[in-house]
């Protein structure tokens, strides 16, 4: 899957809002519905809502892994209302 770079500014700056805002608990950050969480050294991170799991990878390289077309599409729009609150 390709995303545009508006896209995926927007997949990492929900990210950091859900880590930098979200509840923790053991390793995982959860902010409304997402979850992110990353490895011990934040090269790899992730970002899940239902069934979706986005795997960031270092220099931008990027994973989608989803059963429903339904959900990415959910996804977009919960993060675009995330980031229109961060403030």
């Amino acid at each position: 899957m390709n995303i545009d770079k508006q896209k995926m500014r927007n997949i990492l700056e929900t990210f950091e809002v859900v880590t930098s805002k979200g509840d923790k608990k053991d390793s995982v950050y959860q902010l409304s519905d997402l979850r992110a969480w990353h490895d011990y050294d934040g090269y790899v991170c992730w970002l899940a809502y239902k069934d979706l799991t986005i795997t960031l990878l270092f220099h931008g390289k990027y994973q989608f892994d989803y059963q429903h077309t339904d959900t990415l599409t959910e996804f977009f729009i919960k993060s675009e209302q995330i980031l229109s609150k961060k403030n």
